[in-house]
Formats: structure tokens, sequence, C-alpha cells
């Protein structure tokens, strides 16, 4: 009886043995790294949730449907730059040694300016949404890109806009020093001055100062007929409240770091109504089939629409680096880039058709628009 069930159970090891020799495990592919350098903690940070959330559900949405290059599955990599330039770099060190191929960011200009160099030196690309700087196509990077328009084509439009649908002659320019809005500033002056108007006051804020009284004084003093800031929504939103109570009655302009719902928050209804914002156009004002599926999907996961354009523009900066890997068949990130400069033309993207990029990695083609800030808190197009 032993030796008979002795050879059963050798039988039985025999047979569990030849099932697994025809069965071999397989090995799961690597993923394809992609990271996400935004702010998700600080004054900014309402950009930087809104795009990773966005990157987020393209990539899940791919995954879903069987990842890139043969059933590879997209791992995005977040990395909190903290809205704070010094933050920047080790956001930027964080990716690069995860691995990350391509990375979309980061949200300021000035976040962007800490961190590209890094990219650069390691062959990776970087697509930013949102930094509109133009000194930052200045350095010969060739992997670097962007989604968004230049300021220069912003101040050029703004200026148009103040002097010519506002006819305004007498103009004044605040920024806050950062990279962007310092640039947009200057770009603006000139613009106005060429336009014939007159730039009564040119001067720059402190960030995250909570008393900006004296300044807007000084600027009440100069007797303009229209004021335009060019810094960020967190600082536009005390400038509105303080220049009421400095009896400050210009026009107010804002450049496009002050387009989110987040200045009306911040502001409040009775101050922010009748804030003029120079702008890419918003997420409603998108008619093309692409953005009217992407907001009605992120409605539906995260249960409301995204306010900001930047949310969009990210998006088309994650949908640009999928569609070079596709049409590479490869995720080597000089063949992305390289496809992006020579090949990619007519993208339909989400903020509409991305006719392509120029030498400096920047966008081909430009669109600005005017909104203004309705009695119900809304960005509205301006004379509509």
């Amino acid at each position: 009886m032993k030796k008979v069930l002795a050879v059963a159970v050798i039988l039985v090891l025999a047979i569990s043995l030849g099932a697994c020799a025809q069965k071999p495990q397989v090995k799961e592919k690597p993923p394809i790294k992609i990271g996400v350098q935004v702010p998700l903690t600080g004054d900014w940070a309402y950009e930087g949730q809104g795009m990773l959330n966005g990157i987020n559900m393209l990539a899940e949405q791919i995954n879903n449907a069987g990842g890139l290059l043969d059933g590879r599955k997209i791992e995005v990599i977040p990395a909190d730059d903290k809205s704070d330039a010094k933050e920047a770099a080790l956001a930027a060190q964080k990716l690069i040694n995860s691995g990350v191929i391509a990375v979309v960011g980061s949200y300021a200009s000035t976040l962007t300016e800490a961190s590209q160099g890094l990219y650069n030196d390691k062959g990776i690309v970087q697509i930013t949404p949102s930094s509109t700087a133009t000194k930052l196509s200045e350095h010969g990077y060739k992997r670097f890109f962007r989604t968004c328009f230049l300021d220069d084509r912003q101040g050029l439009f703004a200026a148009k806009f103040i002097v010519e649908t506002l006819g305004c002659k007498k103009v004044g320019v605040v920024h806050d020093n950062t990279t962007y809005a310092k640039g947009l500033a200057e770009w603006t002056k000139k613009y106005l001055e060429d336009a014939g108007a007159t730039v009564v006051f040119f001067d720059a804020l402190t960030p995250k100062e909570k008393d900006y009284s004296a300044i807007l004084t000084r600027l009440k003093k100069a007797e303009p007929e229209a004021w335009y800031y060019t810094g960020y929504f967190p600082e536009a939103a005390l400038l509105v409240r303080q220049a009421a109570d400095v009896g400050l009655k210009a026009r107010f302009v804002a450049g496009n770091a002050v387009n989110n719902p987040e200045f009306v928050k911040l502001a409040g209804v009775e101050y922010a109504k009748g804030t003029i914002v120079t702008t890419e156009p918003l997420p409603t004002d998108l008619e093309y089939p692409e953005a009217k599926k992407f907001l009605q999907d992120y409605k539906t996961k995260y249960g409301e629409y995204p306010g900001s354009i930047w949310h969009l523009m990210a998006a088309d900066a994650f949908r640009l680096i999928v569609e070079a890997i596709r049409q590479t068949n490869s995720d080597d990130p000089g063949k992305i880039a390289e496809y992006l400069h020579t090949q990619l033309k007519d993208f339909p993207g989400i903020t509409g058709p991305i006719l392509g990029f120029d030498e400096r990695g920047d966008r081909k083609g430009t669109i600005h628009k005017a909104y203004v800030v309705n009695e119900k808190g809304e960005f509205v197009p301006y004379g509509k």
C-alpha cells in the first residue's frame, strides 16, 4: 500500500511540474515613465492639481486600452515643486532619478526656468503647458517645448486691446519681478508706447505680501485710465480689493495668470467683477471635438469641469508625448524630440490645432482673447 501511495505522489508531482513547465511566467513589460512637475502645494496649487488630474485621467484611458509599444503601461510620476523656484530643481532631480523619458511642466516660468537646464543635461524631453516667458526659448535647448503661447504675443494683444478697444492712452503697468510677469510687463510697455499710449506708471510689487496700499496709492497719483497687472492670481485678488480701498478707479486689466476661478473666489465677486483678463481662450470657449470630450470625461471622473485653460494645455502636452511615442514606435527621448521638431503637423489638440513647433520648441500660431468677470463671477468674452 505504501508503495502505491508513493508512486501516486510521484505521478502528481510530475504532472504538476509538467504543467508549470508548459506555462512559464510572463515577465511584465517595464512601464513608460512620464513626469509631471507642477505645484501641488503652495499659492499655485489649484493650477498644478488640475494639470495632474487631467494627465492621470488620460494615462488611465490609454492603459485601459492596452497601453503603448505593444502593451507597455504609462506610469505618471508627479513631483511637487511647491510653487517655489527653490523647490523646482529638487522636483526635477526627483524625476530624473526616477527614470522619466519626458516631463510635463512646470506651471510658472520661474519654476520652469529653474529646472529646464537639468532636464536638458540629461536629454529628457520637457513640455511646459503654461510657462510663457519669452526668454525660456533662448537657451537653445533642443528638447524643450511648450503648448502655450509667448508673452511677446500676449503683450501685443494686451496693448492693442487697452488702446484700441478700451480707448485708454494713459496706462499703468504693475508686475511682480518673476520671470513671467516682468517679461510680459516689459513687452506690454513696449507695445503700448508703439501704439501711442503713455505708460505713466511702471513698477513691481513683492509677491506674498498682504498690504499693497502703498504701490496702489502711488499708481493712483499717476492718474492712469487703465492699469495692467502681469502677475499671478493670489496677488491680483488682493490688488482689486485694496484698489477699491484707496479709491483707484482706473480699469483693471490682468494677464493670463489671473484667468481661473480661484481669482474670483479669493477676491470675492463684488471686487472681481469688471476685471478684464487677456488670455488664451478659456475651456468653455473651445468648440473642438477633442476639447468637448476631454471636458466631459474630466467632469465624469472628478465631478467638475476643469476651470483653467492651463489644465487643458497640460493635457495637450501629455498627448503630444504619447503621439510622438506612437509615431516613432519608441520611447527614446531623442526620437520623440526629433519627431516633435520636424514631423508633427496639424495635431488635433484639445486647445486647438497644434500646427507644429519652431526650431526653439515654441508652438506655432497664437490665439488670445479678452474676458471680463461678470456679476455672477464668471469669465465671459469681452463685448458679448
